[in-house]
């Protein structure tokens, strides 16, 4: 294997468009969309879904700004240890690859469970897991065309079920609202004149129980941790954008379709199940993420006479589950090849083979993540449960990240006399935008278990479980610190020389 300065950027502009577009679409939308709407009502889904939708959105803007001026696959990592401190780079670096490192077990967990709605093959189900690691392992391994086409594909078959999903129930909500007014006639009380129809309201599921509103704001807090872990992903194109072709280009024209986006497949998508399906729906209730049935999409899909639809959405799901192993492998590979590129990880995982791939980043990475697949196999899944716990924080930090790094990019970029509008793409609404993004994330991420806190006996445990990414995150920080004595870095002291990997 023989050594190579830069990666290959063979990641083309539909290559980005489609990882921008379906890189959060997984089943945090197809399933837990529905426990969603069950805890906080109609409106309460909607509006946890705008907002943390408004959130990622200045997010993903914050990080194209950085990603397009700074193409490199470190991202989190580089931003971090250039615009904040040496040691908050290195922490984010290390959390991030072994959330994805992790988040590809569960992957390979979670294939076992939706392969099972077609084949029960009992105790030696663990071998799809494997069949599956091997293909995404092949994907990664040839050239970052193989992760870039597998991902593009993948994402492809999630947005066309969106629509399809979208189109379908916009079609039965209009039907709702003709019969509702073919039905209706004017009627006059005590000289006040009113519509009345004989047909049910199209807004009947907002006005039944407790709706719209469900649960009161320990409801909203519990649907935006939901919600915020659906939209993790997002964050992927900065990643790759270190393999971008014409990064400068091809960054800014994926991050316009953030907005557009989360607009379409999450809120509308929300709206048109809102309309459909009640919140006291018992499927929606059972909140059970390994049961294709209870998809608020599959329900849908049912009620428009489409017999199969659970077959449908379970063999969608499965494309979703590998994309995201697919993803999370090249995202762990790239950060540790980034972090050894800057000599914060054995040089070894710098090495490049002659297309380009980090294969040794890339042979640790799968090692790891085997290693806690079978943790998961034991009859004791304690350990496999606190990694999976572990990991679950990393994402939310590295949101922090991206909002801290990109506040004082920009204010390091004025503050040494630079212009703003050479800037290859330019985040609006700052600084609002960082700093509404940092606070709401900072509120999601402390708030995850605040109930735990509010009882007459606290289960420490359980506590400790939901937070100890947040420790492990410090220590591994201020253990950096101490060790290289490294310092925050001033505005006027900030590096904005160009790089690419």
């Amino acid at each position: 294997m023989q050594t190579q300065n830069k990666l290959k950027r063979d990641l083309k502009a539909r290559h980005l468009t489609m990882i921008a577009i379906g890189g959060s679409i997984g089943t945090g939308l197809f399933v837990a969309s529905g426990a969603t709407i069950a805890q906080a009502g109609p409106a309460g889904a909607l509006l946890s879904y705008a907002i943390i939708g408004l959130m990622v959105y200045f997010l993903m803007t914050s990080l194209g700004e950085l990603a397009a001026y700074l193409p490199v696959s470190g991202t989190f990592a580089t931003y971090g240890a250039r615009y904040v401190d040496e040691s908050f780079g290195f922490a984010i670096g290390w959390n991030y690859w072994y959330n994805w490192a992790i988040t590809v077990a569960v992957d390979l967990v979670a294939a076992q469970l939706v392969i099972s709605y077609w084949f029960d093959s009992g105790s030696y189900s663990w071998l799809w897991s494997v069949l599956f690691l091997s293909i995404i392992f092949l994907l990664n391994y040839i050239s970052v065309k193989g992760f870039g086409e597998a991902e593009f594909w993948f994402s492809l078959i999630k947005v066309v079920t969106v629509i399809i999903f979208i189109i379908l129930g916009m079609g039965m909500i209009i039907n709702i609202f003709l019969d509702w007014y073919q039905h209706a006639s004017v009627v006059t009380v005590d000289g006040v004149s009113k519509v009345v129809s004989t047909s049910q309201s199209p807004w009947y599921n907002w006005t039944i129980g407790d709706a719209p509103f469900v649960g009161g704001f320990s409801s909203m807090i519990g649907v935006a941790m939901i919600v915020g872990f659906s939209f993790q992903g997002t964050e992927l194109i900065g990643i790759a954008a270190g393999e971008s072709e014409n990064p400068e280009k091809n960054i800014p024209k994926s991050m316009k379709q953030v907005f557009w986006r989360i607009l379409l497949f999450y809120v509308l998508a929300i709206f048109v199940v809102s309309l459909i399906i009640p919140y006291t729906d018992p499927s929606l209730l059972r909140n059970d993420e390994t049961d294709i049935s209870v998809s608020p999409f599959t329900l849908v899909f049912e009620n428009a006479g489409l017999l199969f639809a659970a077959a449908l959405m379970n063999a969608v799901i499965l494309t979703s589950v590998l994309s995201a192993g697919n993803s999370g492998l090249y995202a762990s590979t790239r950060m540790l090849y980034a972090l050894a590129k800057e000599g914060k990880a054995p040089r070894l995982f710098a090495r490049l083979s002659h297309s380009g791939v980090p294969r040794m980043a890339l042979l640790a990475t799968t090692f790891i993540a085997m290693l806690c697949f079978l943790t998961s196999m034991f009859e004791d899944r304690q350990v496999y449960l606190w990694l999976l716990n572990l990991s679950g924080m990393t994402g939310f930090i590295a949101w922090l990240g991206i909002a801290i790094s990109h506040y004082r990019f920009r204010k390091g970029y004025i503050a040494q006399g630079l212009d703003i509008n050479k800037l290859p793409y330019k985040s609006s609404l700052f600084p609002f935008g960082p700093i509404f993004a940092f606070v709401l994330c900072l509120v999601i991420t402390l708030g995850q278990n605040y109930e735990a806190f509010l009882q007459d006996q606290i289960d420490w445990n359980a506590v400790i479980a939901t937070y100890i990414g947040i420790p492990l995150f410090l220590v591994i920080m201020f253990s950096y610190k101490l060790l290289k004595r490294t310092k925050w870095i001033k505005y006027q002291d900030m590096d904005f020389s160009r790089i690419k990997d």
